[in-house]
């Protein structure tokens, strides 16, 4: 294994494990931390964590296990690999993962990049923006479990870790990897250790994947695998271990627990043409509204239909639900509630799953007891097609605004085996 990833969420690792098999790299993305060995074949290894929103101890103690393991199977270079709208709160659990990882491997500087140009997200100024708004102006401001209302990047991972916070600026990066390089010794030269890396195209992710080449961890989202992926391309360390993709014409269904706008947009699309079924979080609390239930309304539309079952709503009932019953019990119940409807459509012979938001996902994939997930053609910039490693399951895993507003329909062309 030449890169040792650690997504702290499921669709994350996901989008990262996309970015770097169409980069070349024979990438296998892993439901936790695995109990045995990986394929001698795997180039990049991608362990799929679900430790975003959990409390910091144990997000500390699951990555350190995942990089462990990492580490047996000869990754040369770690990354830590979190959301690209930074998804965290002033206490974690970016900061003091990255502290962890820093410590258990005598890392001495790393850089944070969570910039993703190819899906709008990109970095200025030590300032991260979504498309043409401000992270905390985007509607992540309204994020139901880690609302981020500071775009600053620095000034919002301080509180969070040990070390001190450096920037690297546009003008900088656009000089080159010597130039980012030489930026990122005179920082460690000045006692600052994790430094914010300006990002605003893919050609500034290659140029600081060259300037991090031999740096022994590296955090940010999942563009950065392009500059990393390039680096053992480049050395000549990549094989042809590649097999074709093989998808499913087998019955399907969409599970969205994500309440991001554009995810509601792409339900409103969806729902002009196709049964859509809308789960109330009170309803999923009392009871009145079972994994069940939802199973058999879905086994009761047409056969060559998907239909979409979804918790997805607007801000507003969101926080009304979240003060009536509590966040984590809202978040917690909705979870479940989409983890055992996926376990019951697969055992009725489900092959297809397009799942909906971060939190609905790894709840999903964990449920349904994925060892290995076999990386196929992108969806969209950012999401690729699943295979379930040994199991006729095929899954689509989304994080809240990747995708335009066709998603859905592509994502299940996809994972059928046709072209987006």
């Amino acid at each position: 294994m030449l890169l040792g990833c650690i997504g702290d969420d499921f669709t994350g690792s996901s989008d990262l494990a996309n970015m770097l098999a169409r980069s070349g790299m024979k990438t296998i993305q892993y439901c936790g931390v695995p109990n045995g060995p990986a394929d001698p074949s795997v180039e990049a290894g991608v362990v799929a964590l679900k430790s975003r929103t959990i409390p910091v101890a144990d997000a500390v103690r699951q990555s350190l296990e995942a990089l462990d393991w990492l580490l047996e199977q000869g990754a040369g270079q770690i990354y830590f690999k979190y959301c690209s709208t930074f998804d965290s709160t002033p206490e974690g659990n970016i900061g003091p993962v990255i502290d962890a990882l820093m410590e258990r491997l005598g890392a001495e500087q790393t850089v944070v990049c969570p910039a993703f140009p190819a899906t709008g997200r990109t970095v200025y100024q030590g300032h991260l923006f979504v498309n043409d708004r401000l992270l905390n102006e985007s509607g992540m401001e309204h994020h139901p479990l880690t609302p981020m209302r500071d775009a600053d990047i620095r000034r919002w991972l301080a509180p969070q870790t040990d070390g001190a916070v450096g920037h690297v600026s546009a003008q900088v990066v656009r000089e080159g990897a010597a130039a980012i390089s030489d930026a990122l010794d005179r920082a460690a030269a000045e006692g600052k250790t994790r430094i914010v890396v300006d990002t605003v195209s893919d050609e500034d992710l290659y140029r600081i994947g060259t300037a991090v080449r031999g740096m022994k961890l590296v955090t940010g989202g999942s563009g950065l695998g392009l500059g990393l992926a390039a680096n053992f391309r480049e050395a000549g360390l990549l094989g042809k271990n590649r097999e074709g993709w093989q998808g499913s014409s087998g019955r399907a269904a969409i599970l969205s627990g994500s309440c991001s706008g554009q995810t509601r947009r792409q339900i409103a699309e969806y729902s002009k043409l196709h049964p859509t079924l809308r789960v109330e979080p009170e309803a999923v609390l009392s009871g009145t509204m079972t994994p069940q239930a939802a199973v058999e309304w879905i086994g009761a539309q047409d056969a060559g239909a998907a239909p979409l079952v979804y918790s997805s709503a607007d801000p507003e009932v969101v926080r009304a639900a979240q003060a009536a019953f509590g966040r984590e019990e809202v978040a917690s119940a909705l979870e479940g509630f989409f983890a055992a409807t996926a376990v019951q459509l697969v055992a009725g012979g489900y092959e297809r799953l397009v799942v909906a938001g971060g939190e609905t996902s790894g709840a999903v994939v964990e449920a349904l007891d994925c060892s290995a997930l076999e990386v196929g053609p992108q969806i969209a910039p950012g999401v690729p097609g699943l295979k379930v490693a040994g199991r006729p399951v095929w899954v689509a895993l989304k994080s809240g605004n990747f995708g335009d507003d066709a998603f859905f329909m592509k994502a299940l062309d996809v994972l059928k085996g046709e072209a987006a």
